[in-house]
């Protein structure tokens, strides 16, 4: 065998080395991509599991309370008269709201005025059937669901923005295709900072919108403190506060 035959014969078998150690790690990198897609990062699934966790304990805190909620409807830059509700959760996990007082309305005199209130009246009542609506599909989103949260992660509709001790989870497709909520979650306390909503009611042309700020009460419970709501469709704005939580008996 000539030496110029067997630096050939060399030169061959490295080369074939060099494909199949390249093969071997785009192979693993490619596995290892197609893990991170199929699973998520470790980082991702532990954030959300401990924010499922905190999220389904917290509402179990939360039914041993009554709160008031003040609710202020925005028209067109124009504030209503406050509404407020003394809320509870019931047993079937909804919150129950029973009226405190009732804002008084001013009354017409007159043909023309009666006219003018019953014109009033029917688009008060399109508007409180809108915006029961839209408080239906914010429902769906407050308090966030567990399961909800493992299916969207399941459908890799989950993502993470980390930024020190707080994680932002994004959630798309989460409650209706083409949705996304965020949440601030605090990793060293396990609790809820923030939660933004982008969905629609009915027509994804129908936007909605929605920004709640949480707060912790004495015993580490967290609830929404305040939360606005925007539905530019309809120019209107609803500004809920959550406020005198109270332990109910046992």
């Amino acid at each position: 065998m000539t030496p110029t035959s067997t630096a050939r014969r060399f030169t061959g078998a490295a080369t074939m080395n060099c494909l199949a150690v390249s093969f071997v790690i785009a192979m693993a990198f490619a596995i290892s991509s197609f893990a991170q897609m199929a699973g998520g990062s470790p980082e991702l699934q532990q954030k959300l599991q401990a924010l499922k966790q905190a999220s389904a304990a917290n509402k179990q805190r939360l039914m041993h309370y009554q709160w008031v909620e003040t609710t202020v409807l925005t028209y067109k830059g124009e504030d209503k008269p406050p509404k407020q509700d003394l809320c509870r959760y019931g047993p079937n996990g909804q919150v129950q709201k029973v009226p405190i007082g009732e804002p008084q309305q001013q009354q017409q005199s007159g043909r023309q005025g009666r006219l003018k209130e019953r014109v009033v009246e029917k688009k008060k009542e399109e508007m409180q059937d809108y915006l029961q609506q839209a408080k239906s599909v914010i429902s769906l989103y407050v308090p966030p669901s567990s399961q909800r949260m493992q299916k969207a992660f399941e459908q890799h509709n989950v993502s993470i923005v980390p930024g020190g001790g707080v994680a932002q989870l994004v959630f798309k497709n989460y409650a209706q295709p083409g949705d996304q909520m965020t949440i601030a979650f605090d990793t060293a306390t396990k609790k809820i900072q923030s939660l933004d909503v982008n969905s629609y009611v009915g027509d994804p042309k129908d936007s909605i919108s929605m920004a709640a700020q949480f707060a912790s009460l004495p015993d580490g419970t967290n609830y929404v403190s305040q939360s606005v709501l925007n539905a530019p469709s309809k120019d209107v704005k609803v500004t809920t506060t959550n406020s005198q939580y109270t332990k109910l008996a046992q």
